[in-house]
């Protein structure tokens, strides 16, 4: 069997790990996002790095609940250049800020994606958000938080603040693919799991919510002819500069 073979074999065994430890957590997850729905919340999703992009997958698409609201500053992403994210996720003070601009309050829930769970910003976020009543879902590898120390002052990391933990079963430093001769690893697990992770727990909260008799605010495709109205009408609803 080629690396290629084994590789896909590797992803399929990593989302039946995640299946086969995490669905009651992702389940918990969902039905935190579902109260905040019910309460006319927000589920807040925060990730910097590569961990954006998990964030970014489940806000504003087609499926995607309109209720989402993705914390994406820009200096915390990766294409502006190589590093600075890395840099400014360790710097102390940040988060606090962030979450006052995006009123963050006791009605809505905050989902944290962070490999390692260690840096200031994540941290802080966690705190923060706990500080303003919401509740926080830390996704994580806890083979990697294990494996090195909190960079925050209080000593903590993401898993030992949130209220709810979901493993994304990555190894410590993401990468843990080998092939032959080669000494590297390499094929990083943390997005692909963490994609299907956020969505599972988004296609959880709907069921939740539909079977408490609400009809969530659902995007559709906008490349579906007649979705641009249906769409348009959640943008003004849920995207207004106040939440």
């Amino acid at each position: 069997m080629n690396s290629l073979d084994k590789y896909l074999e590797f992803i399929v065994e990593k989302l039946n790990e995640i299946k086969g430890t995490q669905r009651d957590n992702i389940e918990k997850a969902a039905n935190l996002v579902a109260e905040s729905c019910k309460a006319d919340g927000r589920f807040y999703v925060f990730g910097s790095g590569h961990s954006h992009m998990v964030a970014e997958d489940i806000y504003i698409r087609a499926g995607g609940l309109a209720y989402v609201k993705a914390i994406l500053p820009p200096e915390l992403m990766l294409h502006q250049m190589p590093n600075k994210s890395t840099y400014l996720e360790r710097l102390e003070g940040y988060s606090e800020a962030i979450l006052r601009l995006y009123k963050v309050d006791s009605k809505d829930t905050l989902m944290v994606i962070s490999n390692s769970g260690r840096n200031n910003v994540p941290v802080e976020m966690c705190l923060a958000a706990k500080a303003a009543g919401a509740k926080v879902i830390a996704m994580t590898s806890l083979k990697h938080a294990g494996s090195s120390t909190s960079r925050h002052k209080s000593g903590k990391r993401i898993h030992e603040i949130a209220d709810v933990v979901i493993d994304n079963m990555a190894e410590a430093g993401d990468a843990g693919f080998y092939i032959d001769g080669f000494d590297t690893p390499l094929g990083p697990t943390s997005d692909f799991a963490g994609t299907a992770i956020a969505q599972a727990i988004i296609v959880s909260a709907v069921e939740n919510l539909v079977k408490s008799g609400i009809t969530p605010p659902v995007f559709k495709s906008s490349n579906v002819d007649g979705a641009d109205k249906y769409n348009d009408d959640l943008f003004d609803k849920y995207y207004g500069y106040f939440k």
